[in-house]
């Protein structure tokens, strides 16, 4: 347990900031099964549209440092490459 002030408020922080990191990942992650799953069933369209929000909220996820640049980079690429591969 904390002892000193600094460190009662740096767990406060830890625990504000854990808070906001899981919501934004456990978003991100629902966007991308949406894109997943429509795909999967072979909606174009529909995978067209949750790639289109899914796109910028994993940019987003990396920009605040929730996830690494590169991570959302490649999940990105991997999934456009999914939805254009949709016949």
């Amino acid at each position: 347990m904390a002892n000193h002030k600094s460190a009662v408020k740096r767990n406060r922080q830890n625990a504000v900031r854990n808070a906001r990191n899981t919501h934004i990942r456990s978003t991100m992650r629902t966007l991308v099964k949406n894109v997943r799953e429509a795909a999967a069933a072979g909606d174009k369209d529909a995978a067209t549209t949750a790639l289109q929000k899914a796109v910028p909220y994993i940019d987003k996820t990396a920009t605040k440092g929730v996830i690494h640049k590169a991570t959302a980079s490649r999940k990105i690429s991997r999934l456009t490459k999914l939805v254009n591969s949709i016949g």
